[in-house]
């Protein structure tokens, strides 16, 4: 089945996570946090490979990918080997990652199973810190393919 395009930064990496057919990004063991190989990744999604598709990001520099991941609010975890065991589901499956450096991230309102809480991750825009700062809501939506 086509999924519609996703719209928001959040919504691609929640959909890219959850594909069978993305290797480069997985769940943590916790279903809390998500795992990037940036050599797999850069491969995937990023390079020349990836040219026949639609592009789904608009570089071709994980530096960027990362940017964005601070700006959405994820924060970047200490990758321990406790804490490593990876799969497309939480608690699960292949754990090799030998292309490139393995990142952690994490953000509250990133979970396996929970897109109804992309919502609530805003990008950190200087409207969006001021809304904030002033204990005003930032609001967001679905796309409409996800609404509750």
């Amino acid at each position: 089945p086509v999924m519609p395009r996703p719209c928001t930064f959040p919504m691609k990496l929640w959909l890219l996570v959850n594909s069978p057919c993305v290797h480069s990004v997985r769940w943590d063991a916790r279903g809390e946090g998500l795992f990037i190989d940036q050599g797999l990744f850069e491969q995937e999604l990023l390079g020349p490979s990836a040219a026949g598709e639609e592009e789904l990001f608009k570089t071709k520099n994980f530096g960027s990918i990362v940017r964005q991941l601070n700006l959405y609010g994820f924060h970047k975890v200490t990758v321990s080997p406790a804490s490593s065991t990876v799969g497309s589901r939480p608690a699960g499956g292949d754990t090799s990652y030998a292309d490139g450096p393995l990142h952690h991230f994490w953000n509250p309102h990133f979970r396996y199973d929970r897109p109804d809480l992309l919502v609530k991750i805003k990008r950190l825009t200087k409207a969006n810190k001021e809304k904030l700062d002033a204990g005003l809501e930032v609001t967001s939506r679905l796309p409409d393919d996800l609404q509750y």
